[in-house]
């Protein structure tokens, strides 16, 4: 048995944010029923033809999933959503602003008839204020957040390198919707949420937000090193090649002039002497570093950071993450089927003694529309009528 076995998710759902919370619906259980426009489907799955033809974002965020294609302004779409929206608990859309609304399918209108059905809405800005209707994509919000501020080397910003916006406001929507499930175990009732992607980033934001606290000046940009602690971050080593690395306390630091550096000394130079020093006299204090792992190989830094207590990691790039040994190891590779063949998956995050995640095919667009609207009682001629329509 999975969490969320016996409970339906009805999804209007396009890009990254929805996909991603509603997938994550799906692995625990949860069937998800993702409502695509006809013969186009969702714009996410022509981003790229990476995974043999089929879209990188896609093969990600949608795994577990039947896919119903319904053209919502159709003739007819309103009689399949008047049968289907009695068997669903969760209706999570990101339309543009406002179409729901426009469909009949907004909280206030369906909550009357289905009190129970929990209505997720997720979008840039969120209702209400100037920004409502603005249009919103996940490098805007990075923007708008003060992300991209705060991110890239001190010469030129940079964005992030994952859609982080996006991801955000889906991690919030699906925990909001499992708080919502619970609440309504206690209440009966349905629930509203309203999940944005500018307040979920500035969320994240939080650190360099109180850094620049009553107009003290923001964290400059420092590339892949730590804005406020020193030494933090990228260091080369012989050959090219890069470390990542990290002190967090005195301790350590003490161990890596010992250990690492092998000049107990500069642990005790007044212009190290606090992590404030080091960062204020980072330039100096990088040379001295360089001095000695440009020396050394790669495995030969690790081997004297691992002995001396100092966190570090290999700079990996794709290839290196999909071979990563830890992962290997832990098993966290499976396989999933699609309309290309089975594809590698990698397990959701966190292990749980009780159950094992759901794992289920990607669909192909409007795989499940027959069978869905067969099991709503839709007769074959009304469905082939349907199709002759384009309503499906």
């Amino acid at each position: 048995m999975r969490p969320l076995d016996g409970i339906t998710v009805l999804s209007f759902e396009h890009a990254i944010a929805a996909p991603f919370c509603t997938r994550q619906l799906a692995d625990l259980g949860a069937r998800v029923i993702k409502v695509e426009r006809p013969r186009v489907g969702d714009f996410a799955r022509g981003y790229d033809e990476r995974v043999r033809g089929m879209a990188s974002h896609f093969v990600w965020t949608n795994r577990s999933k039947e896919s119903l294609t319904l053209d919502l302004k159709g003739e007819g779409a309103r009689e399949v959503l008047d049968r289907l929206l009695p068997e669903v608990d969760v209706l999570v859309q990101n339309l543009a602003p406002g179409a729901a609304k426009r469909l009949g399918l907004s909280f206030d209108e369906l909550h009357q008839t289905y009190p129970k059905l929990i209505v997720c809405d997720i979008s840039g800005y969120g209702e209400g204020g100037p920004y409502e209707k603005k249009k919103a994509y996940d490098l805007l919000i990075q923007s708008e957040s003060g992300f991209i501020s705060t991110t890239g080397t001190e010469a030129e910003m940079a964005k992030a390198g994952c859609s982080i916006a996006d991801i955000s406001a889906g991690m919030y929507a699906y925990s909001n919707i499992l708080s919502a499930l619970l609440l309504r175990q206690k209440t009966g009732q349905g629930s509203h949420i309203d999940v944005t992607m500018l307040e979920s980033m500035v969320e994240w934001m939080g650190f360099p937000l109180y850094y620049s606290f009553d107009g003290a000046p923001p964290p400059k940009r420092a590339g892949a090193s730590h804005a406020a602690i020193y030494p933090y971050g990228p260091f080369e080593v012989a050959g090219g090649q890069t470390v990542m690395l990290g002190l967090q306390n005195e301790r350590e630091w003490k161990s890596f002039c010992d250990n690492v550096l092998e000049q107990p000394q500069l642990a005790t130079d007044e212009h190290y002497a606090s992590n404030s020093l080091r960062h204020k006299n980072r330039q100096a204090l990088r040379q001295e570093i360089d001095k000695v792992l440009l020396t050394l190989s790669k495995e030969d830094v690790i081997d004297r950071l691992e002995k001396a207590g100092i966190a570090n990691a290999s700079v990996n790039d794709m290839q290196g993450v999909w071979k990563h040994q830890q992962l290997k190891s832990r098993n966290r590779w499976v396989e999933v089927e699609s309309p290309v063949g089975a594809l590698p998956a990698l397990l959701p995050p966190g292990l749980n003694n009780q159950y094992s995640y759901r794992m289920d095919p990607i669909p192909a667009l409007g795989e499940h529309t027959e069978h869905i609207l067969s099991s709503l009682g839709f007769s074959a001629q009304q469905i082939a009528d349907y199709q002759e329509k384009g309503v499906i």
